[in-house]
């Protein structure tokens, strides 16, 4: 129960930069800009937000997360304007948290905008914090740690929330998938919810993967395409892939040799993600090496490729292993947002994604 354990104890109050509510609910700036300590950790996080804390009652809480470059405004500006659109300014608190990288390593996985790592900051590497990799000081907490801790910040800071979803795109999105299996009971009184958004690849619970078939007859992913339909009349099969691939179902595909750190086995894990309440998006130009689905850093390994060729034929698989293999209790939503690549900025306001990520049901 290590990534757990860490942070029992009261949270250290918010330093914000700014106090007015007004300034906050603007794009991504240092006036919308926070910090917390979570317990036991050594070090501070900090986070966008629409709101200050303490001069506002939200009842609902958006926390986007960022991709590999770290791009926590560009996330925040995204997820807020879906909140704008959908009408829902008044009642829901949007959050971009940023994971510090040390400033020799942040040029490789660093966006314009967003402050460099303080003096006291949590510290991870480019790649570690997506996977649930311990910070590289302090008090080494987990990142998934971190999360759980900024879910239960935020309701000491805005005990008015009823409803925190915790939203990513890209490597964002790949960081939730993999943390929803391992992430903390939600406070007292508070409903939590999440959606994965375009991962490069996905957190598998055993050895079987997708294979397209026609007819019957195993067949390649681009024989299934017709136009916008992806697997038109093709059907999936989830078997043991035929090809050697030592790395197939190990952490971070799939659930075999999990870091001690996390609180659950994969058993639990399993478990509790088929529990959890969770959303899907895909972006409808996410699947070709076309300019735009920023394909050259797709991970193409033999373990990423077993899920799918490109980003939206991997989200599909996932849905139908998710609906098949764990058996959630209630239907989990998919979405396909027609006319984005691999963009936050187009994905998260559009009309498709945004009542997914409001939690707006049909």
């Amino acid at each position: 129960m290590a990534g757990l354990l860490l942070f029992v104890g009261v949270v250290a109050a918010a330093q914000p930069v700014a106090t007015e509510t007004s300034r906050c609910q603007q794009p991504a700036s240092t006036a919308c800009y926070f910090d917390f300590t979570p317990p036991g950790s050594g070090g501070q996080l900090h986070y966008y937000a629409s709101l200050a804390p303490g001069l506002a009652s939200p009842v609902n809480a958006l926390v986007a997360m960022h991709g590999h470059p770290r791009d926590a405004n560009k996330t925040f500006d995204a997820a807020l304007l879906a909140v704008r659109q959908g009408a829902a300014s008044a009642d829901t608190l949007v959050i971009a948290p940023v994971f510090q990288v040390a400033s020799d390593q942040a040029a490789k996985c660093h966006t314009a905008g967003v402050p460099a790592a303080q003096a006291g900051d949590l510290l991870w590497t480019c790649e570690t914090w997506l996977d649930g990799g311990a910070a590289i000081n302090g008090k080494h907490p987990t990142s998934f740690a971190a999360l759980d801790a900024l879910v239960l910040e935020l309701t000491r800071a805005w005990p008015s929330l009823r409803t925190i979803t915790i939203a990513g795109f890209s490597a964002g999105a790949q960081m939730v998938q993999h943390s929803i299996g391992f992430a903390a009971e939600a406070p007292p009184g508070v409903k939590l919810r999440y959606v994965v958004s375009d991962p490069g690849t996905w957190l598998y619970f055993d050895a079987l993967r997708p294979q397209p078939r026609r007819a019957g007859a195993d067949v390649d992913w681009s024989a299934c395409q017709q136009g916008t339909d992806f697997l038109h009349d093709c059907t999936l099969a989830f078997v043991p892939p035929t090809a050697s691939c030592p790395a197939l179902n190990r952490w971070k595909y799939g659930s075999d040799d999990l870091p001690p750190a996390l609180p659950r086995n994969a058993e639990q894990a399993r478990a509790h993600y088929a529990q959890a309440d969770v959303a899907y998006i895909e972006a409808a130009l996410d699947s070709s090496a076309a300019r735009g689905s920023f394909y050259p850093i797709l991970d193409k390994s033999c373990a990423a490729m077993a899920q799918g060729p490109f980003r939206l034929q991997r989200g599909l698989a996932y849905a139908q292993y998710d609906k098949t293999a764990l058996a959630p209790a209630q239907p989990r939503p998919f979405v396909i947002v027609p006319g984005c690549a691999h963009d936050v900025a187009c994905v998260f306001p559009s009309d498709a994604a945004r009542p997914v990520l409001l939690g707006v049901r049909p």
